[in-house]
């Protein structure tokens, strides 16, 4: 369901404030509004009105994105990567009904100095680059706090807070986490399918664990106030997280292995563990990810499965939503990179391809068809605003 644009956003564009092709290489965009066709739920006007007004009233949070404007050719990505100017998705943002949202800075794809990705120094860039952006208009405004997310709410603002799926930039250097923190990070991955020094990744077919480093990085963590994903842990690893950290952790973005077999979802004692502990699961929508046995076609139902089933399992208080969104061909990022990453260890149970996922294909539609899903669905208001964001902010009260 599109939204109308909000009234703060202005029409700010990356790098606007810069000379293009003198300070900055220019490469033609993928569109922000209006790639794809809209997805159709078949809500009455009164239903729509309903969307509108819980997005209005409610703080509506989505806990994992990277809202960046990708090439219209993707296969120029690793190129324009390269550059570290990655484009922020304002126009989109302004649509999605959104009051905050996790951004995962995409530094396993700044490739600035590396090919491989998640190097420091490629890190900074892909940080430092966006922020300097980010500084030179009103309407996106870093997070650091409830304060700031309350803040933007009350002001017509969407709040950006900014996290990292994976630690491996931090090396062997503990206070590279402090570092993070002090530029604005408020939310840290564990490992990205691959183990590190924290722990093991998803894509391992044997995971130690969490380290002794890790641990140590987890207490580092709850000292700061900084939010722990583990959505790419391995599963033991996961639990040992959950085990170690002194307050809730998240998986941002995954769905339940028992609806769909691949080692990128969580089993449900990862996903129980999570909740008995306090903490929250949002439901993946990256392209190929949260299938189901009754819509292997990759869509907006397919995701609805996942929410269902964890619903089902730990309560609608442990439940939220990390679509894993960008605008732009997403399945040409996963093409480009899939020789960096590897993400499943074992089983790949078939299903159709889709070019994109119908309903969650980018940040600016997500939320929106969500809350329409749950509208048609008959969720109450009061189920609606914990699952859109009621519930991540009782995490982050824990927490930061």
């Amino acid at each position: 369901m599109l939204q109308q644009p909000a009234p703060r956003y202005q029409g700010h564009k990356s790098y606007s404030y810069l000379e293009p092709h003198t300070d900055y290489r220019v490469f033609p965009l993928a569109q922000e509004v209006g790639r794809v066709p809209e997805h159709d739920l078949g809500l009455s006007d009164g239903q729509r009105e309903r969307v509108t007004r819980l997005l209005t009233e409610h703080i509506a949070i989505s806990l994992h994105e990277h809202p960046v404007v990708l090439p219209e050719d993707v296969s120029r990505l690793r190129e324009y990567n390269r550059t570290a100017r990655q484009r922020t998705g304002y126009e989109g943002l302004s649509r999605s009904g959104l009051t905050a949202v996790f951004d995962n800075f995409m530094a396993g794809a700044s490739c600035v100095t590396s090919e491989n990705g998640w190097k420091w120094n490629d890190l900074i860039y892909a940080l430092g680059m966006r922020m300097s952006d980010i500084y030179q208009q009103d309407y996106v405004t870093l997070a650091t706090s409830l304060a700031d997310i309350h803040a933007a709410k009350r002001d017509g603002r969407l709040a950006l807070v900014a996290g990292l799926e994976c630690s491996s930039p931090i090396e062997n250097e503990l206070d590279r986490i402090d570092i993070l923190y002090g530029f604005g990070v408020r939310q840290l991955g564990i490992a990205y399918s691959q183990a590190n020094m924290l722990g093991g990744g998803l894509s391992e077919r044997h995971d130690g664990g969490l380290t002794h480093f890790g641990r140590r990085a987890v207490d580092r963590m709850n000292k700061l106030g900084i939010a722990i994903d583990i959505s790419h842990s391995g599963d033991q690893t996961c639990l040992d997280v959950i085990e170690a950290s002194r307050v809730p952790v998240f998986i941002t973005h995954a769905g339940a292995r028992s609806v769909w077999d691949t080692s990128r979802m969580k089993p449900d004692e990862v996903i129980r563990a999570c909740a008995e502990r306090g903490g929250v699961i949002g439901i993946e929508a990256a392209p190929h990810t949260t299938l189901s046995a009754e819509h292997p076609h990759h869509s907006l139902e397919s995701v609805m499965d996942h929410f269902a089933y964890c619903v089902d399992l730990v309560g609608i208080d442990h439940v939220t939503f990390g679509p894993d969104t960008m605008f732009g061909d997403h399945v040409g990022v996963h093409n480009t990179y899939a020789g960096n990453y590897a993400h499943d260890a074992g089983n790949r149970p078939e299903h159709p391809r889709v070019e994109y996922v119908s309903g969650v294909e980018n940040p600016g539609e997500a939320f929106g068809n969500i809350v329409g899903w749950l509208v048609k669905h008959d969720y109450s208001d009061d189920e609606i605003a914990k699952v859109i964001g009621g519930n991540t902010i009782r995490v982050l009260e824990q927490v930061w």
